[in-house]
């Protein structure tokens, strides 16, 4: 039963499932694994499983036996995406997270880390975000269908504990970036974005670069290698039904993060701003007292991490121009 269960190291030997290896949450999940001696990393593509396909799902449970799970995999986008295709991204992830989790249980995987959003929290919810604010007010309109399935995900993970006494947990991240994100001109979350548009604006020697806004909003970016560590630090250290938020406990303002960019890829043109265009939300910041509590810390420094992932991103640029 959960009440006896004792959080202690995982066995490197026994096989660990990661759904979703190939995103940027699963993938560097994947890498911290096995730089720390797991030898029994399993995933697929979503060509090779289709997380949706329930009979598929179970018959791949039966197949492996896993003995550890990380929840990784999910559909995800910008704010016009879920915006757009809310039945999308309420079904998909509903069936893709219910499936995981059914054929877990049915097959004994031991431990299991559900990844959510830090969307899960109400709209107008006080900052920073605490996990006591899960369900106390309406969520942002535009991302509510993902939010809603990411908080049945959660509840997934807290009916297990209750029902059948697993040490299920999950995970709430704030924004996050690093090698792998995706740098789609019209898809991308704003730090890609931002590395996107000021590499283009360097290498075409335009004279100034104009962002949406004033720049005043405020935003917290956690890399997401500190992002894997985190998750494989729950895993060994934490047990108990709340979700725990993951981050750096500090946020930046988009000025300032445009001009960290601005310096990583080496543009010395003019940054503007429009103001005409929206800002969205003033902040968003997530309270990460519990996971201090519990002894974690991000390293990273933010522009350590953008730097780096500019780098990642000019050995990968080809690929995005396709």
């Amino acid at each position: 039963m959960t009440e006896t269960f004792v959080p202690s190291s995982l066995d490197r030997a026994s096989k660990f499932y990661v759904a979703g290896h190939r995103g940027l949450v699963g993938s560097a999940i994947w890498r911290r694994l096995g730089s720390e001696g797991f030898r029994n990393l399993v995933g697929r593509t979503s060509a090779e499983l289709d997380l949706k396909d329930r009979a598929a799902v179970f018959e791949f449970f039966q197949m492996e036996k896993p003995r550890y799970v990380a929840l990784a995999a999910a559909k995800v986008g910008g704010i016009l995406a879920n915006n757009t295709y809310p039945v999308d991204f309420l079904s998909e992830n509903l069936r893709i997270q219910t499936n995981v989790m059914d054929a877990a249980l049915e097959h004994g995987v031991e431990r299991l880390l559900f990844l959510g959003s830090s969307c899960i929290y109400p709209k107008l919810a006080p900052q920073p975000l605490k996990e006591e604010y899960l369900l106390t007010g309406h969520l942002e309109p535009t991302n509510d269908a993902y939010a809603i399935a990411k908080i049945a995900g959660i509840l997934q993970v807290q009916a297990v504990r209750r029902q059948y006494g697993l040490p299920w947990i999950s995970a709430m991240p704030t924004n996050l970036y690093g090698p792998g994100d995706n740098f789609s001109p019209t898809g991308s979350h704003v730090l890609p974005s931002l590395i996107r548009r000021y590499e283009d604006a360097r290498l075409s020697g335009t004279a100034n670069v104009t962002n949406w806004g004033t720049g005043a909003p405020l935003r917290e970016f956690l890399h997401v290698d500190d992002m894997a560590d985190a998750c494989l630090y729950l895993l060994e250290n934490y047990d108990g039904p709340e979700q725990v938020n993951v981050g750096v406990g500090e946020d930046v303002s988009i000025k300032e993060l445009a001009h960290i960019v601005a310096d990583a890829v080496g543009y010395s043109g003019a940054i503007e701003w429009d103001t005409t265009k929206p800002d969205g939300t003033p902040r968003k910041l997530m309270d990460v007292s519990k996971l201090s509590a519990l002894g974690w810390k991000a390293r990273i420094q933010l522009q350590d991490g953008i730097r780096s992932t500019v780098e990642w991103f000019r050995e990968h640029q080809d690929d995005f121009r396709k």
